[in-house]
């Protein structure tokens, strides 16, 4: 079962789920029959869609119009003339877990055939993995585990956390939070992760990729309120997207990404006691920055980790709401 929502931007984020899946069915139901697969993920989102105000919801539809309209010019496959069925599901959270970043699925079984789209709502990250004395990130980003010198080096400063936490210690209460804690854990990541890039090379930036953006080439869809657009971003890693139908080919053209081989620069960001940038080749730059998950200590630190550059091949189309 998905977990108990309770936080204002969950709730946001399923309803904009649910917004997406009326999206589609109200764009496609002109072209085919549409199935829409009743689970506990739809059951939740469609929930959160109708516990907010008609204008929240109406503004959802519109954003999510615009992005589904943008897909629909580079998968013709979901609107050609047919008699079979479009399934329209929405994914559990435990599918993120295993490395499956898509919320909504879009599938024709008769055709052996499916995409999916990772919805977001008013944010860019990829991930929010975590770190703490116990967690292998080596195991659970590359399947190479961390060295017993990593666990060493950080144990130190969770068993702070922890007994900082045994006293109900705010992180606003601490002083020097980020020389204290955050940049000798950071040290000690960046440490790890350039060992294990001089001992294993490519297998550590290509799997890293494939953990950060999924098992699965998926499109990426981020409502942005206050500009009032809907941007799209076709991740096409393993070259699934984008693929012609029986009677057309895409209007726009989706180019299968390069992945990176080599590791230039990790470093901490200019100014920065909490983020570190990774360059790799083939374009890719990432960000990861390192915050406190609760106003109350907790014996783990959460990363925000967004892609701040990429490859040429990867495209942004920014679909304004105004038409829809």
């Amino acid at each position: 079962m998905p977990r108990l929502i309770t936080d204002h931007s969950t709730v946001n984020g399923k309803a904009y789920e649910y917004a997406c899946v009326l999206s589609i069915q109200d764009i496609v139901s002109k072209y085919r029959k549409i199935k829409i697969v009743e689970n506990s993920s739809m059951k939740i989102a469609r929930e959160r869609f109708n516990s907010i105000p008609e204008s929240e919801r109406n503004t959802m539809i519109k954003s999510a119009s615009a992005g589904i309209n943008a897909i629909l010019t580079m998968e013709p496959r979901i609107v050609e003339d047919g008699s079979d069925e479009l399934e329209i599901s929405l994914q559990s959270d435990d599918a993120g877990i295993a490395g499956d970043v898509r919320d909504v699925l879009v599938i024709r079984k008769s055709i052996d055939w499916e995409i999916g789209i990772s919805v977001k709502h008013n944010h860019y990250a990829l991930k929010h993995s975590r770190l703490s004395m116990d967690l292998d990130f080596g195991k659970k980003w590359f399947n190479i585990p961390c060295s017993q010198e990593y666990f060493n080096e950080i144990k130190p400063y969770f068993e702070e956390l922890k007994e900082l936490r045994r006293k109900n210690v705010m992180w606003r209460d601490i002083e020097n939070k980020d020389e204290r804690f955050y940049v000798p854990i950071l040290n000690a990541f960046m440490k790890e992760l350039n060992n294990k890039y001089k001992e294993y090379d490519s297998e550590v930036t290509k799997k890293m990729i494939s953990y950060l953006l999924g098992i699965n080439d998926f499109y990426k869809l981020i409502g942005i309120d206050s500009q009032r657009i809907t941007r799209i971003i076709p991740f096409n890693i393993y070259g699934t997207l984008n693929q012609s139908s029986l009677s057309n080919k895409p209007l726009q053209e989706v180019q299968i990404l390069e992945l990176p081989t080599r590791i230039v620069e990790l470093d901490f960001k200019k100014d920065s006691k909490t983020t570190l940038e990774l360059i790799m080749d083939n374009g890719w730059q990432i960000s990861f920055r390192i915050h406190n998950a609760s106003s109350k200590v907790e014996p783990s630190l959460k990363f925000d980790v967004q892609l701040v550059g990429q490859p040429t091949a990867l495209f942004v189309i920014d679909m304004p709401w105004d038409n829809y």
